[in-house]
C-alpha cells in the first residue's frame, strides 16, 4: 500500500509542480473563469427558481473559452483548439442575440 502511495505522490508531483510554467497557470486561470459562468447560471436560475441563462453566463463563457483556445494552441492539442474555436462561434452568437434584442427593445 505504501507504494502505490508513493506511486500516486510521484505522479501528482510530476504533473502539477514539475510541469508548472505560466502556461498552466493561464490553463488554470482559463478554466476558473471558464466554471464561473455555471456558478453564474446556477444563481441566476435559484434566484429566480427557474432555468435563467443570464448575460454574464456568456461574457465569462468567451473570456475562459478564448483563454482556453489559446492555451490549446500552446500546447498543440487538436481536440481541444477544435472543442474551444467551435464554442466560442457560439458564445458570440448569443452575445449578438442578446444585444440585438435590447436595440429592438430600447427601439419599440
Amino acid at each position: 500500500m505504501v507504494d502505490v502511495f508513493n506511486a500516486l505522490g510521484g505522479w501528482l508531483h510530476a504533473v502539477f509542480v514539475q510541469q508548472l510554467d505560466w502556461w498552466v497557470v493561464l490553463g488554470f486561470a482559463a478554466q476558473i473563469l471558464f466554471t464561473m459562468r455555471f456558478v453564474v447560471q446556477w444563481v441566476a436560475s435559484e434566484r429566480a427558481r427557474r432555468s435563467v441563462v443570464p448575460a454574464a453566463f456568456w461574457t465569462f463563457s468567451i473570456l475562459g473559452g478564448a483563454l482556453l483556445l489559446v492555451y490549446a494552441i500552446y500546447r498543440k492539442d487538436p481536440v481541444f483548439i477544435a472543442g474551444q474555436a467551435g464554442g466560442l462561434f457560439i458564445y458570440f452568437r448569443n452575445v449578438w442575440f442578446i444585444r440585438r434584442e435590447k436595440r429592438e427593445t430600447a427601439a419599440g
